[in-house]
Order: structure tokens, then C-alpha cells, then sequence
């Protein structure tokens, strides 16, 4: 069998976004985005990010929870174009995000940590952007999928198929990330499929929401999120 090529992130979705839907489309999307909503705290009136925002699923999901602002960020520009909402949308690296410190109560990063080979940089940044007090709730393919071989993969639309490159990060690496990031897990889910497929029982994915210290020493105003439960 043909091996399925596998194209950096940049490169697979300028291919991917003529065909790439603006809903959970797959059923590991499906199953990450029911446990991302779980954790969601209540958002009305909190400024708000979607890192990473592709297409514009969670931010749609922002406005619908009554965010006062939602701000969209992604390093493809191709991926940016096709957000129907109206939102500010920048385009930019996870790494390095071009907003000031403690500008945003709430940052939901769906399905995007795993395409950076280093995560405790990524988490540093988010972490810096977030109010004293304030939550992530991000989402990664789960580890024990990605070392069994599972890829996530897409059809252009000439029929091509290929695979996003995706770096396997541990349940520790994300934990040992948050805490250097001044980010306290509060919660960690790893929904299981189920529906018939050969590796049902299995993770399929890790969401975690994780809150930012108070006391985190980059200033800024303080939201009072993190008190809510």
C-alpha cells in the first residue's frame, strides 16, 4: 500500500482549506469537541481567543456563549479566509502571538498543540496572554493514538490524500508544560471512541483545561475568571 505523504502544517492546510468544513467533520472532532464543551466555563461578557481558529468552529462557539469579544488566530492565511464570522482574525504563529500580556480571560486552542515539536513554548505563550486567574481548554490528538500510527489526514480537491505531521506529546509533557507555563490543571479528559471501529475503547483524544496563576507576575487586569466553577 501506497504510503500516505505527510506535509508540514503550513503546507497541508493551504491544501486542505478549499475542502476543510466549518464543523466538527470527522468523528475524533466530534468526540474532542463534546469534552472541549464540558470543560468551556461560562463566557458571557469575557474577552476571548480562538488559537488556532481554522476555520472558525470555536469561535462561532464563543460568540454563541455570549463572549463579548472572540478573536481568531491562525498561521494560514488560507484557513483565515474561509471563517464566515466577522471577528478580528490575525495571522500567527502559536509561538510567538502578537497581543499584549494578560489581554484574555478565556484562549480554547482545538487540535493544533500537536503540530509544534515543543510544547512548552507554545503553553508559555498562551499562558502569557491569559488574565490572572484566567483558563485554557485546549486539545491534542491523544498519545497513545498518535504512537499507534493514527494520522489525520484530508483529500484535496483533485482526490489527493495526505497527512498533517503531528508530534506526539505525553500526558506528563503536557502537565510538566502547564505548570512551567504558571498554568494549574484543574482538569484533564480523554474521551474514548464509542461508536464500532477497530480501536473502540481507546482515548482519542487529551483535552485539558488549565488555569492561570493568580499571582503570575505579568500584570494586567484582574478578571476574577478563574473563580468560577
Amino acid at each position: 500500500m501506497k504510503p500516505i505523504p505527510t506535509l508540514e502544517p503550513m503546507d497541508a492546510y493551504a491544501l486542505w482549506a478549499a475542502t476543510y468544513a466549518s464543523e466538527a467533520h470527522t468523528p475524533l472532532m466530534r468526540l474532542e469537541e463534546r469534552a472541549v464543551r464540558d470543560l468551556l466555563p461560562d463566557v458571557r461578557g469575557r474577552v476571548t481567543l480562538d488559537a488556532a481558529c481554522g476555520t472558525g468552529r470555536y469561535l462561532r462557539e464563543l460568540e454563541t456563549r455570549g463572549a463579548a469579544l472572540a478573536c481568531g488566530v491562525d498561521l494560514s492565511e488560507a484557513m483565515l479566509r474561509r471563517v464566515e464570522s466577522p471577528v478580528p482574525r490575525v495571522r500567527a504563529d502559536l509561538r510567538q502571538l502578537p497581543f499584549k500580556s494578560a489581554t484574555f480571560d478565556l484562549i480554547v486552542c482545538g487540535l493544533a498543540i500537536g503540530h509544534v515539536e515543543r510544547i512548552e513554548p507554545c503553553l508559555r505563550e498562551l499562558g502569557r496572554l491569559l488574565t490572572p486567574g484566567g483558563i485554557l481548554v485546549y486539545s491534542d490528538l491523544h498519545p497513545a493514538g498518535a504512537r499507534a500510527g493514527w494520522l489525520r489526514t484530508f483529500h484535496t480537491l483533485d482526490g489527493s490524500e495526505y497527512a498533517v505531521r503531528h508530534y506526539v506529546h505525553s500526558r506528563e509533557s503536557h502537565l510538566f508544560g502547564c505548570r512551567d507555563a504558571d498554568l494549574v490543571v484543574e482538569r484533564m479528559l480523554e474521551p474514548t471512541i464509542d461508536f464500532p471501529h477497530q480501536y473502540r475503547g481507546w482515548s482519542a483524544a487529551l483535552v485539558i483545561r488549565a488555569r492561570r496563576c493568580e499571582l503570575s507576575g505579568f500584570g494586567g487586569r484582574d478578571s476574577g475568571f478563574g473563580k468560577q466553577r
